[in-house]
């Protein structure tokens, strides 16, 4: 088989990694791809951009690809499945009308109430003076988010009225664009933030393993939101009995209210869920595609074959396939980030230790990098997840951490309390 995997971050390379290791795979494309996926055996990165749906059609075509495999949550918004599908190929992804559980929080709330899944209460705006009154009934802390995609940067969560209205001016005056054409406020939820992957063919759902992240950028999850600055799996604070009731409460109702629509949803439902310290649990939102930077410590405590779980997912037969299996112990991620990371930040800087950091026991999956006159510089806000497997929490994030020491770029920055939680 050949796959083409969509997409340029830590996410990306983790799916190329994963998926030939098996025997069935012949070669993975990237498109873009980074520097990592450009030194992955196996792998070969090709420069089309991932909202360039004609010449991803023409290089699968061209290349006998079996299988596409779409990464990020904007192709799918834009219907590349749609697309690719209409060309006769074979897409593991949401069609444009099922990524709308990412697109649009207003829609996926509303889907969420009529699917009786337990959530936040809120109310949906497009008119600022209504929404500054809303607000002023409701008290504080309140959560503040624009509606459409926002690469993980349009919630604000208010500790003040002053705060939310002035998330609330931002979003009005177009700092998220279109995004922001809608607003959604909600109520806030306390506790713990578990991110629940789960794989489903429109009928089937399987749950993978829960996994928490880091989402602040300063140690004692403290300062501005990022895309994620480490994560571990399996989340303890995810019981199997909690499982269970997700499974019944959250992840079948939701497939069966798309199903409802008319949608068939084939790819991940991602739930990222709020459990309070008594153990109940609300989802705060769904993402139509597998997180980052979840993904990257999902993927290597799995036993399964990836390809036989995706296409099973495309074929429709999940509900044939046997259980998932996974590998005992944990899994840890540390992001290393560059300075200035989540504001303005340099590109284009030497990257050294990557072979050290694997010696260790560690694997080094990038986001923000790229290949230049044979050397792997630096291209992004997130460039690294370094990433290890051990008997326990404790030994996974040692390893981890021990191959992050190996490496070293200017103004590199990492947290160094991930897993914190796990540890204590």
């Amino acid at each position: 088989m050949k796959v083409l995997v969509v997409g340029n971050g830590g996410r990306e390379h983790a799916l190329a990694w994963k998926l030939l290791q098996s025997q069935k795979i012949e070669r993975v494309f990237c498109a873009p791809g980074n520097g990592g996926t450009a030194t992955l055996a196996g792998c070969q990165n090709v420069d089309i951009a991932v909202d360039d749906f004609q010449g991803m059609a023409k290089l699968a075509k061209n290349e006998g690809v079996s299988l596409v495999v779409v990464g990020p949550e904007v192709p799918l918004a834009k219907g590349i499945t749609d697309y690719l599908q209409a060309q006769g190929l074979v897409v593991f992804g949401p069609n444009k009308m099922g990524a709308q559980i990412e697109a649009s929080k207003a829609w996926a709330k509303a889907l969420m109430q009529e699917a009786g899944v337990p959530t936040a209460n809120a109310a949906v705006f497009t008119d600022i003076v209504a929404a500054k009154s809303y607000l002023k009934s409701q008290g504080a802390p309140i959560v503040v988010k624009a509606d459409g995609l926002a690469a993980g940067k349009g919630v604000i969560v208010a500790q003040t009225i002053a705060e939310a209205e002035t998330a609330l001016d931002a979003i009005f005056a177009g700092q998220f664009g279109s995004a922001g054409n809608f607003v959604v406020i909600e109520e806030c939820l306390v506790g713990q933030e578990v991110s629940v992957l789960a794989l489903t063919d429109g009928l089937t759902i399987r749950p993978l393993l829960p996994a928490q992240d880091h989402k602040r950028v300063g140690e004692g999850d403290t300062g501005e939101n990022t895309g994620g600055m480490g994560a571990y799996a399996p989340a303890p604070v995810a019981t199997s009995a909690m499982m269970a009731r997700v499974q019944t409460e959250v992840l079948e109702p939701t497939i069966a209210a798309l199903r409802g629509k008319g949608i068939d949803y084939r790819g991940v439902l991602y739930a990222g869920l709020m459990v309070a310290p008594d153990g109940e649990f609300k989802v705060l939102e769904f993402n139509c595609r597998f997180g980052d930077p979840e993904t990257q410590v999902i993927l290597p405590m799995l036993d399964t074959p990836l390809e036989d779980l995706l296409l099973a997912c495309v074929q429709q037969r999940l509900g044939d396939m046997p259980p998932i299996t996974w590998k005992n112990g944990a899994s840890a991620t540390v992001v290393a980030a560059s300075g200035g990371y989540p504001g303005d930040y340099a590109k284009g800087k030497v990257i050294t230790g990557l072979q050290a950091a694997e010696i260790t026991g560690a694997t080094v999956f990038h986001a923000g990098t790229k290949l230049q006159n044979s050397q792997v510089v630096s291209d992004g806000g997130r460039v690294l997840n370094v990433t290890a497997i051990g008997v326990d929490f404790k030994q996974a994030l040692d390893r981890a951490y021990a191959g992050i020491a190996k490496i070293e770029f200017a103004g590199m920055y990492y947290r160094r309390d991930i897993g914190h939680r796990v540890m204590s």
